[in-house]
């Protein structure tokens, strides 16, 4: 549990940073701008990589305790809500009307991916991981709007919107089928 713990301060506190706007410009001003995203991206990929480390360890051990019992429409939600996760993420990356209309798609996303991980899952593992970042993404948009950011240049077409969509799709059918059972966790086999 100690690994998922200091993945989490890592990886969100890495995150948070850029969030305290006076302590964010006087790191920059100190470390230079390239040193700056080095750190950033070496705390963050430390993180990361505890994160994976700390889940795979906490997974299936007896401090991994059920805290609530969630329903079995739980499932069959998170299982939905992730179809327009993966669009918001994509459309973070991809000039669109939606990424116009949401301003933070990815923080949105993870917004979703959380609570859509949380109304599946039940256990300390959940509490933890959904939870911290469910926590982080609420107060990262919530101060993101209040720094004014969001996109600069509104989407023109609806081809980005159809990108969006198409990959966003194409990621929740990956990951459905692929990646999620090749983390070891299968979601669309009965679990028991």
């Amino acid at each position: 549990m100690a690994l998922l713990i200091i993945g989490l301060i890592l990886f969100l506190g890495a995150h948070l940073a850029p969030t305290f706007t006076d302590f964010h410009a006087d790191l920059v001003r100190k470390l230079g701008e390239k040193p700056y995203k080095g750190v950033f991206s070496l705390i963050s990929l430390a993180g990361f990589v505890l994160i994976i480390f700390g889940v795979s360890a906490l997974r299936g051990s007896e401090a991994n305790v059920a805290l609530w019992y969630p329903p079995l429409w739980g499932r069959h939600l998170a299982i939905t809500l992730m179809l327009p996760a993966f669009i918001l993420l994509s459309s973070s990356h991809i000039p669109s009307h939606i990424r116009d209309a949401v301003r933070h798609p990815m923080l949105t996303a993870t917004i979703v991916w959380a609570l859509a991980h949380l109304f599946a899952n039940g256990d300390l593992l959940a509490l933890l991981l959904f939870g911290s970042f469910l926590a982080f993404a609420l107060y990262d948009r919530v101060s993101a709007a209040r720094r004014g950011l969001g996109p600069k240049k509104p989407a023109r077409g609806w081809g980005g919107d159809a990108a969006a969509v198409v990959t966003g799709t194409v990621l929740w059918v990956a990951t459905l089928f692929w990646l999620h059972p090749l983390a070891g966790v299968p979601i669309l086999l009965p679990q028991g």
